[in-house]
Parts: structure tokens; sequence; C-alpha cells
């Protein structure tokens, strides 16, 4: 049996069999009665089931946990966090599918004491199970493949590889062009070293996750998006260490330095307690922005409709982590047409509405960007989310760029707060690159603290001083 049979079989398993435990013990009396002596429970009395409600009650109960765990029968990720976190969402969700049975469905409805009692038993055991059974075999030694699309750079880090070797990937319609020696590593799926060639690029997913594998070589001719930071990507979301070549260390963000050919790829920058925190306060901070904000989120959008007529939002495609793109909104500031990829300052930009001249000075046209933030998207604090269009024109500006796409870009960040500029590159990339080197959730405090105080001088003066 595979481990991805195995994993399966076991997270299935695991769902059915905890679920329908915490359906049976929550109607056995005797732990009623210790249920019952939680202040919280204290005022619920439940009544014991007959045998066809007792069914109806497991039978309902277990599928809606089976059908909410789905995303997680797959073997991936691997990472501890990664596991926690979307096992908990998937509890959440299925507690509120239950609850809204009842409500939509009068005929039948989960007992509220069962319904205090399941969800969050099955929240603690099921995330603990989900991690058990996606723990890694104890190995003595580590288990790397090859990845890449230059056929001398697989060769040279075969040769150069300081870790045993399981295999490589390479498209091999890409090495057919090549020199012989390369055309029988590509063709004949075996190279010099006795290596077995494990499939194209496109099988990154599947080979990190079947053979168990603890850290990717990437050799790449090229550190390009589509391809370079796609494979980065994979080893992340599959909890695999990555290493490249030193030509490419301008490229990534490495962890250390050293000594060797090889260097170490920091796909995960963030500690697992500053991670959480960070998170915790993402969601916590846009949830409550959007609350608050709505009776002005409204206003907002009605006067931008009435400014001209045009649309309410505006929409931009942005870069995200490892290259990857997403869609970001803002309150619309300027005239639809005459868009240009090269940054204008605010005063020689006659494209900017009178509405969106004020929204830019009190910073309200970007409120939209909490929904990005609370879908995970973007953070609070992070180097600035940049057009799309816009990523060659500064790429050319610095070899580092690219080390920007290891960090959530966010919606503030040190370059925000010392007033570097899009049409200033230099300076905002400089401040990016410090963030990126002294990145914390302390360091993300004080950059708030500073912004919103910086915000709130910005009102005042718009109210109170006369221009």
């Amino acid at each position: 049996m595979t481990d991805s049979v195995r994993h399966r079989l076991m997270g299935v398993g695991g769902v059915f069999a905890l679920t329908a435990l915490a359906v049976v013990l929550v109607n056995n009396p005797a732990v009623q009665s210790f249920a019952t002596s939680i202040p919280v429970l204290r005022r619920l009395s439940p009544d014991p089931p007959g045998t066809a409600e007792f069914l109806i009650e497991l039978l309902v109960t277990v599928c809606v946990f089976l059908l909410a765990f789905l995303p997680l029968y797959r073997p991936r990720p691997r990472r501890i966090l990664d596991v926690l976190v979307q096992s908990v969402e998937r509890v959440v969700l299925a507690g509120l599918v239950l609850a809204s049975i009842g409500y939509f469905d009068y005929t039948y409805r989960l007992p509220r004491f069962t319904l205090l009692v399941v969800v969050p038993f099955l929240g603690v055991a099921l995330p603990l199970w989900f991690v058990w059974i996606r723990r890694r075999p104890a190995r003595g030694t580590n288990r790397a493949v090859v990845i890449g699309d230059d056929p001398r750079g697989i060769e040279r880090d075969i040769e150069e590889s300081d870790v045993p070797l399981l295999g490589y990937l390479c498209p091999s319609s890409r090495f057919r062009s090549e020199g012989e020696s390369v055309q029988a590593l590509a063709d004949g799926g075996v190279s010099a070293d006795g290596l077995e060639r494990l499939g194209g690029l496109s099988r990154i997913e599947d080979v990190l996750v079947s053979y168990d594998v603890d850290t990717a070589v990437l050799a790449f001719e090229q550190a390009d998006r589509a391809e370079f930071f796609g494979a980065l990507d994979a080893c992340h979301r599959n909890g695999v260490d990555a290493k490249v070549h030193r030509e490419h260390a301008d490229s990534v963000l490495t962890s250390e330095d050293p000594a060797g050919p090889l260097v170490n790829v920091e796909v995960e920058p963030w500690d697992v307690e500053d991670y959480l925190l960070k998170r915790t306060f993402d969601v916590a901070f846009s949830l409550v922005g959007l609350v608050v904000l709505a009776p002005v989120i409204c206003l907002i959008a009605l006067a931008v409709k009435l400014d001209d007529g045009g649309p309410v939002l505006y929409r931009q495609a942005r870069t995200a982590v490892f290259g990857d793109t997403f869609d970001v909104y803002k309150f619309r500031t300027m005239t639809p047409a005459g868009e240009s990829e090269t940054p204008v300052e605010d005063a020689e930009n006659d494209r900017i509405t009178d509405v969106g001249r004020w929204l830019r000075r009190t910073h309200l046209d970007e409120v939209p960007q909490l929904w990005s933030i609370l879908k995970g998207d973007m953070s609070v604090v992070g180097p600035r989310a940049v057009w799309t269009a816009e990523e060659d024109i500064l790429e050319a500006e610095s070899e580092t760029w690219r080390k920007r796409w290891f960090i959530k870009p966010g919606l503030t960040g040190l370059a925000q707060i010392h007033d570097a500029k899009s049409t200033d590159p230099t300076a905002k990339h400089y401040h990016d690159m410090r963030y990126v080197a002294e990145q914390s959730f302390w360091l993300d405090v004080k950059i708030i603290t500073r912004q919103v105080w910086g915000v709130c001088e910005d009102v005042w003066g718009m109210l109170f001083t006369r221009q």
C-alpha cells in the first residue's frame, strides 16, 4: 500500500471513528453528568435519545464531518502548522453546518448539548489525528531530489550535492536538443551516477509526497516566476527544504551562508510562534476594520459613484508570495482610462478625481484591501504588493528584487512609514529588503503604530488645517 492510499484511508477512517466516538460518548449518562457540571453547559439538560433519534444524530454528524474534511484526505501539506490550522477550520465549518441544519429544517435539529460538546472535542482530536498520520517515518538519512530545466545544472548539482539523492525531475523535451551526455540523462532515464528520472516538472507535487522527500535541489537555468518559484511554492506547501546553487543566491532568501556550492533557501522565514501571532492579528485587524468601518465604506461607495458615475471599486492583479498573483481591490480614485506602468506623483496626475484625491490623502481608498488580508492573500504588514505589469520594470532595478516574493505582501510596511513611494523604487526596495531581513511580529507592531499615527495626522491636517 502506497503512502498516499494509506493517508487517505487513515484520514477517512479517523474522521469516521472519532466523530462516531464523540456522538456515542456525548449520549452516555456518565459523560452527560460530568459535562453538565461545567458552568457553560450547566443550564442544558440533555434528554436520552431513542434508538431512531440516536441513529439519525450519529449519521448526520458523521456525514457532515466526513464531507467537511475532504480537502485533508489528500496527503498534503505536511507542515504541522498547516495541518493544525486547516483541521481547525474544517471542524468550525462542520459545526456551523450542523447548527444550520436545525435552523433551516425544523423537522430535525441536532441537540444543542451534542453540538456544544462534540465540536470542541473534535476540534482537539481531529487536528491531532491528522498531525499524527502525517508524521514522517524515522530515517537516519535525508531524502532528496534534483528538480530543474537546466541539463548542465542538474548534472552539476548531482555531482556537488551533499545529501543522498533519490532521482531527478526534468522536462524531457527540453533536454533532447542538448549534448550527448544530457541526451542519455533525459531519454535513457538514468544519469551517469545511476539516478532515475522520476518524471517531468508537472509531477513535482506527487514526487515530493510519494517519495517522502525532505530536500529538493533546484537546478533551473533562470529563476523565473513560472517554474523556479513554482517549484519553491511546491516545496513550501509540502514542508520540503530547498537548496539552490550559489549563482541564484541573489534571487532567493537564504537562511545562512554555509561553505559549499549549494545554499539553503528560507522557504518559511517566520517562526511558528510569530507566524501564529501575525496571522491571528491579521484576521482580527481585518475583521474589526471591516465591521467598524462598514458605515464609512457605504458612504465612500456612494461618494465615488456620485462623483463621476463610474465603478466604485478598482481591481488590479498584484504579485503575491513566490510570484503568484491575486486580485487586490481599492476604492477607485482615478478615471478608468489611461493606466500606465510608470508611477506618477499625485500632484502631476490629472486622472485623479476630486473624491479620489481626498481618499488618497486619508488612505481610505485602501480599506477594501482588508478583505484580501482576511482571505490570507495579504498581511497587514509586509512589502507592498506590486502591480504585475510593473514587476518587469522594478526587477530590472535590482537583482535582489525577487527576495520580496518570500514574504506575504502587506497593507503597510517600512517603505510606507518612511514615505518611500513607487516613484522612488530604489528607496522603496531598500526599506522592503530591511523588512525581509529584520521581520518579526514586534517589528510589525511598531510599523502599525507609526502608520496609524501618521494616518491620524493626515486626517487631522485635512479637517482642521487650512491648506
